[in-house]
């Protein structure tokens, strides 16, 4: 859901777009009228169904409100960046669409999407009232945002207490502390592992790429865009992740065949695993397959002694406005209405997201410590991924690089950092030619 597809800035960079929205009811005047907006949101529930269930009694109490009408399409994440690269082309758009807030700044270099300046910023309700490091996601640093935030996540590092307990162990706070912990745990004659990952996931090998690279201080591209994949903070955060298969040997090789984080969090909740590491919306399925809410803990995923406090990047859902809508104030008030306190607090909990509102509180989970800990996550130790155009071509590089990396390392071979650095410099290459 996180990965863009590349060519949609190229192609729309230089497409007219023609009229854009979908309501076809008159001009955006002050009372709403019998305007009709169209807004495609992403699949954030069980199902597309599921997600029409929740959302259909929030945008009738709006329509209630304002006399403005939404026609919901739900769009599963498989499509919607399709979708929405054919809309910016052909100009067959809606009025507002939700995103996945890493495609922000690939999406604002289209020039298709109305762009929160002061006065737009001010008609839902100002910036002052987000999170900061959530409006952070909202577009390139220094440009007025083109997307705003919508539904928090962030990754804890999930725990088994009875497993840790038992081996006399407390929760790891620093990557040290969490590796002997993983060792500790660890007998592959028993099929019994420290950790869990998503080791054939190239979209969640390249959240820990950067995150391990944040935590060493180190940046994945310059002010002016370019890449700098092979850094040295980058070399080592990368095979610092790698070691936790390969040199510390707590994640079993089979996890290069996991493709997502549910296979590793299912592991966990079968208890195959003392700890694996998620967004905070893995509580859902922890409990389905069988793991008690009191049975886990979770603390921020660790740095090493002297590292950044950097445990997740600033992950999650963010709408934005297509520009040439025919109902700007009316998609502003819906903007304004999906962001206000009450609306966030009623999709929060369904939706499993954390709030991206000031002051606001986590719903998502009725344990108030775990609550607690992902919100500081959220709004505190967290950094959103690179903000340039390139973000897209750069999960998909690096990620599949650490996919193949680790399916080395499973077959029995070993990787250095020189073949790290060699792998992020071909990565930088691809990634410099494309943009």
């Amino acid at each position: 859901m996180r990965s863009l597809v590349a060519a949609v800035a190229a192609t729309a960079l230089g497409v007219g777009l023609a009229a854009c929205g979908g309501g076809d009811s008159g001009s955006d005047g002050g009372s709403g009228g019998d305007q009709t907006l169209t807004y495609w949101a992403s699949n954030q529930g069980t199902s597309l169904d599921n997600d029409k269930q929740v959302l259909i009694p929030v945008l009738e109490q709006f329509t209630k409100d304002t006399g403005i009408k939404v026609n919901l399409e739900v769009i599963g994440w498989n499509d919607l960046q399709t979708r929405i690269q054919t809309a910016i082309t052909s100009g067959q758009a809606p009025d507002v669409v939700n995103i996945g807030n890493t495609w922000a700044a690939s999406l604002q270099a289209t020039g298709a999407f109305l762009p929160f300046d002061n006065d737009a910023m001010t008609a839902i309700g100002g910036k002052d009232k987000f999170v900061p490091t959530a409006l952070a996601t909202g577009g390139k640093a220094g440009e007025d945002v083109t997307s705003v935030p919508l539904y928090g996540l962030a990754y804890g590092l999930y725990y088994n207490k009875a497993m840790f307990a038992a081996a006399g162990l407390q929760p790891p706070k620093t990557w040290e502390e969490m590796v002997t912990a993983a060792q500790k745990l660890t007998n592959p004659a028993k099929n019994q592992w420290g950790m869990a990952l998503a080791a054939g996931s190239y979209t969640e090998n390249v959240h820990f790429a950067f995150i391990n690279g944040a935590q060493n201080k180190s940046e994945w591209f310059d002010a002016e865009g370019k890449p700098t994949f092979t850094s040295d903070g980058n070399v080592q955060g990368v095979l610092r992740y790698l070691d936790l298969m390969q040199k510390d040997k707590v994640a079993n090789p089979s996890n290069a065949q996991y493709d997502n984080g549910t296979k590793s969090v299912n592991d966990f909740a079968t208890k195959k695993v003392a700890m694996v590491i998620n967004q905070n919306n893995a509580d859902s399925s922890i409990v389905a397959n069988g793991m008690k809410a009191g049975e886990y803990g979770v603390v921020p995923f660790p740095s090493p002694a002297g590292g950044e406090p950097v445990a997740s990047h600033v992950a999650g859902i963010n709408l934005s406005v297509f520009k040439n809508t025919k109902h700007k104030d009316s998609t502003l008030k819906f903007v304004k209405y999906m962001t206000d306190a009450q609306t966030q607090t009623t999709l929060g909990k369904p939706f499993a997201s954390l709030p991206v509102l000031k002051d606001a509180k986590p719903v998502f989970t009725t344990d108030a410590a775990e609550a607690a800990i992902f919100q500081d996550i959220y709004n505190t130790k967290s950094k959103p991924l690179p903000l340039v155009p390139a973000e897209d071509q750069f999960e998909s590089t690096v990620g599949k690089a650490m996919n193949s990396m680790f399916a080395k390392i499973a077959t029995g071979g070993t990787v250095s950092a020189d073949e790290v650095k060699a792998a992020l410099k071909t990565a930088e290459d691809q990634v410099a030619a494309g943009s």
